[in-house]
């Protein structure tokens, strides 16, 4: 249940964080505890990037440009945050809803059509020349800024280390080494780890003051 609230809760606050960064009419109410760990605004927009119909690309560069957004590639299972490719058409399990899915149809590296599609029904809903792409979690970034974060957070570990062997707490060192050393590689390998939400003051190069 509490997984179920927590991908509600991320999932709703990206489709509002994608709509004041990109419309004029919208207006957020929201308790302080909605936006606690919310990522860099700056650093999430820079990570949009728009397709349109008549675009030439090739199919590995726009798969490549999904992944760096941290969707990942699932041809049986299409859930939120991944896409699959059968022929020349790419569908996409947008981060931000589950209401609908991307549809991206090609002719050789030209793209074709781009609409919206239900996902149980595969009926079109929306079609489009031009289509805003948004991440697939609210805290993608650029990868140089996420092993940049790496980097401060294993500087950190570090000292922190020192301090358990010099208290003789070498139980509790061992735990923080290891699970720590995980989400390093984790954020190095697929740009994300559990819990980031509470290591988001790094990945953003705040003053520790406004973090």
């Amino acid at each position: 249940l509490v997984g179920s609230e927590m991908c509600i809760r991320d999932r709703l606050r990206m489709a509002a964080v994608n709509s004041i960064l990109e419309r004029r009419d919208t207006i957020i109410i929201a308790s302080v505890a909605c936006i606690y760990g919310a990522s860099n605004p700056e650093q999430y927009r820079d990570m949009f990037f728009s397709i349109r119909v008549g675009d030439i690309i090739d199919r590995k560069e726009l798969m490549g440009k999904l992944v760096a957004r941290q969707y990942q590639r699932n041809d049986m299972d299409l859930i939120r945050g991944t896409f699959r490719v059968r022929g020349d058409v790419i569908e996409v399990a947008l981060g931000h809803t589950d209401s609908y899915i991307l549809r991206i149809e090609m002719f050789d590296d030209e793209i074709e059509r781009i609409c919206e599609v239900d996902p149980l029904t595969g009926k079109v809903q929306n079609a489009y020349t031009v289509y805003v792409v948004y991440p697939a979690s609210g805290y993608a970034t650029k990868q140089e800024i996420i092993n940049r974060a790496a980097d401060t957070i294993g500087a950190e570990l570090e000292e922190r280390l020192k301090e358990l062997d010099n208290e003789g707490k070498l139980l509790e060192k061992q735990r923080l080494e290891q699970r720590t050393r995980y989400d390093m590689e984790a954020l190095r390998e697929f740009g994300v780890c559990p819990g980031i939400c509470l290591l988001y003051t790094s990945p953003s190069p705040r003053d520790p003051k406004t973090s």
